[in-house]
């Protein structure tokens, strides 16, 4: 009931459905103390209606001195004359505040100042004839207040509690998100490293072979090849010191090129060795493509089977399409019903637009069709499709 009365709320009053809540309960107060007080009500029960009307009005602010005060005026109603009922009434509302808006969480000590006050006054003025089964109601109503108060205390810290560690859940996705971009950005720039060493060293090797070889004119052409070659094994060792520091220490270094688009066939059976049919559907004259392309077109490639492996039905089609001045993956499966996987985190995705940013392509992701997911990646293939295209982040719809 004490709950029912401070909770009482218009949903359009905003902030002020609180203090409209409580004089409210003021006056209700007042009117039951009149009501059931004395017949005809005398001048010492209307001071007692106005003295607990501003008591539940000042509830909120003041808790516990609200508790005292109220202590105190019933002990003197107590002293002076019979109280009447609805004074029990409104001291279970007083117990309940103050379980309830506590700086400290101590709700049977307040019920315990209120009813043992009233039981001593009462025992001392009134003596065997204060004890009868009415008292029974006083305990009840009194520590009664206090479980209700204490237990909207708990609830409304066991809400606020679980809306934090939502809020911390999602601040940590977030950052998650965030730390796993960084990570695809550092396997990207390994990779890349990877890429324009083995070029630099090609060139370093034919410089170093072509100062052997053109010896027969000097002053033409050795100088030349050799500032070449110190300039290739200088970029080579100022990559590899700059590339030292985003390894990982305990990672595997691999001799192994680069993979690109000329790998895709090992992928596709290595996924059909799995089970998994893939087919596969090529358009346009193959080409060599530039290392940064053929090898995030690889990875796109990669990651968007995987990912219909792990949600899809078990089958998957892979178009690679050459044009002028781009090259085009495209990757569709249907998507399996609900309950046969849980649902993905999103981190595959934002790798696969890391790996279209790095190639300055674009990408575009998400279910067509009903039931069908498909990824598009474009990625330009020579400098007036790059300079078109270029953005800082990929397109993604």
């Amino acid at each position: 009931m004490f709950a029912a009365f401070s909770r009482w709320r218009l949903p359009h009053l905003g902030r002020h459905r609180d203090p409209l809540g409580d004089v409210v309960l003021a006056a209700a107060g007042a009117a039951l103390l009149l009501y059931l007080g004395p017949a005809p009500a005398h001048g010492g029960t209307a001071s007692l209606a106005v003295a607990c009307a501003v008591l539940i009005l000042m509830r909120r602010r003041y808790p516990v001195p609200v508790l005292l005060a109220g202590t105190a005026v019933f002990v003197l109603t107590t002293v002076l004359s019979r109280p009447p009922d609805g004074m029990f009434l409104l001291a279970g509302v007083l117990t309940y505040s103050a379980a309830l808006y506590s700086p400290r969480r101590r709700p049977w000590f307040h019920a315990m100042v209120m009813w043992g006050a009233l039981m001593v006054t009462g025992s001392v003025v009134y003596g065997i004839d204060w004890w009868n089964t009415d008292q029974l109601t006083t305990f009840a109503i009194a520590f009664g207040g206090a479980a209700a108060g204490d237990s909207v205390r708990m609830r409304r810290a066991y809400i606020a509690e679980v809306t934090e560690r939502a809020r911390q859940a999602e601040s940590s996705r977030e950052e998650e998100a965030g730390r796993r971009v960084m990570d695809e950005r550092l396997r990207i720039a390994r990779e890349l490293h990877d890429v324009v060493a083995h070029h630099i060293t090609v060139i370093s090797v034919h410089a170093g072979a072509a100062d052997h070889v053109l010896r027969n004119e000097p002053d033409r052409v050795w100088p030349v090849l050799g500032h070449i070659r110190t300039a290739a094994d200088t970029v080579l060792e100022e990559i590899k010191s700059v590339i030292s520091v985003l390894r990982d220490p305990d990672e595997i270094r691999s001799t192994e090129p680069a993979p690109g688009v000329e790998r895709l066939p090992d992928l596709l059976a290595g996924l059909r060795a799995m089970g998994f049919a893939v087919q596969h559907g090529q358009h346009g004259l193959p080409r060599s493509l530039p290392a940064v392309v053929s090898l995030a077109a690889y990875r796109i490639a990669q990651e968007a089977l995987t990912n219909a492996h792990r949600y899809g039905d078990g089958e998957a089609t892979l178009d690679l399409e050459y044009t002028a001045d781009s090259v085009c993956i495209e990757v569709t499966n249907r998507i399996a019903a609900a309950g046969g996987h849980q649902p993905g985190s999103g981190f595959g995705l934002l790798g696969m637009r890391e790996r279209a940013a790095a190639a300055h392509g674009t990408i575009r992701s998400g279910p067509v069709a009903g039931d069908v997911f498909r990824v598009h990646a474009e990625l330009p293939t020579d400098e007036s499709a790059i300079n078109r295209l270029n953005a800082p982040t990929p397109r993604e719809t």
